[in-house]
Parts: C-alpha cells; structure tokens; sequence
C-alpha cells in the first residue's frame, strides 16, 4: 500500500467522483447511437466490449474496449496529478467499482476486464503491459475472452511482484477477487465445455 497521506474527506471526494466516472456505460451508449438495440438484451446481455463484438460492429467494440479501460486510468491519473498516490489507487478502484456496480443502470454493469486492465496500466505501465499481453497471448491460444480475463488477472498479482510494485498488491488481490466473482457464471461455463468463443454472436 502507498502511504496514506490524503485527508479523510479528499479521499471520499476522489472516491466518489471516480465512482461516477466508472459507472458511465459506454457500451450501451456507443450501442444505442449507433442503432444496435439495447446491449443488455443481446448476447450475454453484458455491458462490455466483448458482448458489444457479438453485435457485429467490431469499431463498437473497439470503442467501448478504450473507453471502459480509459474510466480507469484516467481517475487513476488525475487523482494522482491532483492529490497522491494513496488517492490514485482509491481512484482505480472506485472507478472499476463503478463499472462493476454502476448507478446509471441500477448497480447492474459488467464484469471489468477493460476498466481492470485501465486502472493498472495507469498505476504501473509494465504491470499493466504484461497483464494486457497475458490476455492477447491466451486469447490467441484459446478464442475465449473470459479465460484469457481470468488468467490475466490471475496473473497481475505475479506480474506485481515480478516487476517491482508490490505496493500494488493488496488493490490487485481485490481487483482480481472482484473479477473472479464477477465470471462465476463464466467459469462455471468454461467448466461445463459450453463458452462461446470471441466473436461469436
């Protein structure tokens, strides 16, 4: 953990905003403005970028993939610019809970991968590249966005340590436990044989 040196009250203000900027859903916005129908009544009905792939509309996907990562590093970013890095990791965090539990959409938003992999590229780029390069790595392998999550966020922890920033190493435990809950379903599917794989609609 970083040293705590921000007052009480100017960690809830950076908690709270970067809630608020988490729980912007991109994905149904970019999906509605472009024609595509309510995200949350296609595919898995999730709100992230690969459910957004399953529409077609691969610059969709593209788009809600930046901008669900961004969320995250960019409360990262300013909470670090503009108070310090004990506000930073709040802001991470804040924000993936915001996706994760979005007040725009009655707490019911997706599962955080983006936003995950945007909070701890903006905390610790090598962490964040190696981390973004375990997901590209089994995605290719496998074609299964929800293994290649688990097993990049399984793997932040290592990379944490690996690369010197261990201070990172408590937010990342819970990042991964929230993104490990958030794939109960998946897991239970990839158990089963019965994931689809990327792209399929």
């Amino acid at each position: 953990m970083p040293e705590l040196v921000t007052p009480g009250a100017t960690l809830a203000i950076v908690a709270a905003l970067a809630y608020l900027l988490g729980s912007v859903p991109f994905g149904i916005l970019i999906t509605r403005s472009l024609g595509l129908g309510d995200l949350r009544q296609i595919g898995s009905g999730n709100i992230g970028a690969t459910n957004v792939l399953r529409t077609g509309n691969k610059a969709a996907a593209a788009a809600t993939l930046l901008l669900d990562a961004a969320k995250g590093g960019v409360a990262v970013l300013l909470a670090r610019a503009l108070v310090a890095e004990d506000a930073a990791q709040l802001a991470g965090l804040s924000a993936f809970l915001g996706h994760l539990f979005p007040v725009f959409l009655n707490f019911k938003g997706g599962k955080g991968v983006a936003t995950f992999l945007g909070t701890l590229l903006a905390l610790a780029w090598p962490v964040g590249v190696a981390c973004c390069a375990t997901w590209l790595v089994v995605a290719v392998l496998s074609r299964i966005s929800s293994l290649s999550a688990l097993v990049a966020a399984g793997s932040s922890t290592f990379w944490m340590l690996g690369l010197g920033h261990g201070r990172l190493m408590i937010l990342g435990v819970i990042l991964t436990l929230l993104v490990y809950w958030r794939h109960a379903a998946n897991i239970a599917r990839l158990k089963a044989g019965t994931e689809p794989k990327i792209g399929k609609k």
